[in-house]
This record gives C-alpha cells, structure tokens and sequence, in this order.
C-alpha cells in the first residue's frame, strides 16, 4: 500500500469513527466514511489492539488486511476513508480467511465496484 492510501492523524480515525458507517463480523470491524480525497483514491487505516498478541502477531495481522486491500483496490469506489479494527479471533487465521472477512464487509458496505463480464 502507498503511503498516501493511508489515514495518518488521530483526528482523521476519529473522523471516520464519528460519523463513518460500521459493520463488523467474526473477525474485523470495519467503518466506512464517504469523503473526497484529494487523490480521489480510497484511504485505509488499521487498527489492532494490544489484546490481540505481540507486535509481531499484531503486525502481521496488520500486513494481512493490507495485502487483502491491494490485491483488491481496483473494485473499490473511489474516495472513501476506511478503517479496519482487527478483533481478537483473528489471531490464527489464514490470509484468506482474512481476505474472505475482508471481502464480506466491503459487500456489506457496498463500496466494490461490479467486474464487467468478459
């Protein structure tokens, strides 16, 4: 992920907390704020609290979600501000149970964009 897809500042999480949209399932919780952006691309933010395990554990849950937003950044629609929060069960799971969770509150929100048949 490029460093200018990301949500940096306090205030822009709180942001998004106030007055974003959330839906959650076993393993993430995801908000979702309709904002333009000056790129016009979607800004993603990860959050993982300490309960969940080390840094280590906690790390690579946070490189999970954010390969599981790359592989699938073309679907989004554009200017959105997202913020992931990772929840204690999704400390042993596989990147696809991970992406499969990702996938299912990005259809929740309804933010990807429909593929074209071929």
């Amino acid at each position: 992920m490029k460093r200018f897809n990301s949500l940096k500042n306090t205030s822009e999480f709180d942001e998004v907390y106030k007055n974003g949209k959330s839906y959650a399932n076993k393993y993430l919780v995801m908000y979702v704020l309709k904002k333009e952006n000056p790129n016009g691309k979607c800004r993603i933010g990860i959050s993982v609290s300490k309960k969940v395990g080390n840094s280590v554990v906690r790390h690579r849950l946070v490189r999970l979600v954010r390969e599981s937003y790359r592989l699938n950044e073309c679907r989004f629609n554009s200017s959105l501000n997202m913020v992931i929060v990772l929840r204690t069960s999704a400390k042993d799971k596989t990147f696809h149970e991970i992406e499969s969770a990702f996938l299912h509150l990005c259809r929740k929100h309804k933010i990807l964009r429909e593929m074209e048949q071929l």
